[in-house]
């Protein structure tokens, strides 16, 4: 029997995969046992109603999907009244997704959402439709750290930093948080990016311009969850382009300590049971009997038949 628990800060969870905010309701509970994720992701919460961007608000790529949602909620009230005790019906630890456009007013949102019943506070500093001084605090190295110093000072709840891949350097964004006070960070959110209709000329979605997800993105989110596991010494999140346990694998031999899913979870509800199986399915295979092993279990070195095959003569 595998072991696929792993350890996340002071928490430990049953499995390594959970759902990304956004993606999940416990609405899916009709077609999966939540019980056996990793954890619950709750849908970002902000302290006001948001109605949300203007539709359409998804599209279909190439490479997955372009979508503008715009943090619809129902307000922080509602998320505190109704929502989570709606998740507490199930076992795994819940975590509470915060965004904010006020520094001051994240560190009161985290305040509020630190009860009993939650367990993890994800603070949304990078949602890619907001500019920096609307919420999207990881594109620079003292927003990141302002906002998470400022919840860190505010809750003793773990913290987890959601990061952006439309950030400069998002190494430097990464050890900001760390410094600030971040228990883990997600890597990442959505790539920022452009679809137009053909039919129209027009922007395919509402918003015009919309977050990337899906199997496309994946070796650019797999690069960044490696340099920025090389560079923090908390525990990274994966999150982007999972569809199989072979994309698990591999974000966890660049660093992740667990994954977020979300795109597949459009494509397939079901997916993330799936998805512990095979992973479970793909250690025993492979003999690995704890799966925390394969985080950063990566070989750093280019396989040496490279090198050797370029120095060969020609001829």
């Amino acid at each position: 029997m595998v072991d696929l628990s792993v350890r996340i800060g002071s928490l430990t969870f049953q499995n390594p995969i959970m759902p990304a905010s956004g993606a999940f309701s416990t609405e899916l509970a009709q077609v999966m046992d939540l019980n056996r994720l990793g954890a619950l992701v709750a849908k970002t919460v902000s302290r006001e109603f948001r109605s949300g961007n203007p539709t359409p608000r998804v599209a279909e790529i190439e490479c997955g999907m372009i979508n503008s949602i715009g943090l619809p909620t129902k307000g922080l009230q509602y998320f505190l009244d109704a929502q989570v005790p709606d998740y507490k019906r199930f076992s795994p630890p819940l975590v509470a997704s915060i965004t904010s456009q006020d520094p001051t007013d994240f560190a009161a949102m985290a305040r509020a959402v630190s009860v009993p019943d939650v367990d993890v506070i994800e603070l949304n500093i990078s949602c890619p439709t907001r500019n920096p001084g609307g919420g999207n605090f990881a594109l620079h190295e003292d927003h990141t750290y302002s906002v998470v110093a400022g919840v860190r000072a505010a809750t003793d709840k773990p913290l987890w930093a959601k990061l952006s891949p439309n950030a400069g350097d998002i190494v430097a964004i990464a050890t900001a948080a760390e410094r600030a006070g971040a228990d883990a960070l997600v890597v990442s959110n959505t790539i920022l990016g452009l679809k137009i209709d053909l039919d129209t000329f027009r922007p395919a979605i509402g918003n015009k311009l919309g977050g990337i997800s899906g199997p496309g993105v994946k070796p650019i989110i797999l690069r960044m969850v490696y340099q920025c596991a090389k560079a923090v010494s908390i525990p990274v999140i994966g999150c982007g382009g999972i569809c199989k346990a072979e994309d698990v694998v591999e974000y966890m031999l660049a660093g992740a300590s667990a994954v977020m899913v979300g795109y597949l979870i459009f494509r397939n509800p079901s997916g993330l049971v799936t998805l512990i199986d095979d992973l479970a399915a793909w250690c025993e295979r492979r003999g690995f009997a704890r799966v925390a092993d394969l985080t950063g279990a990566m070989i750093d070195e280019a396989p040496r038949e490279t090198f050797a095959a370029a120095a060969a003569p020609i001829g």
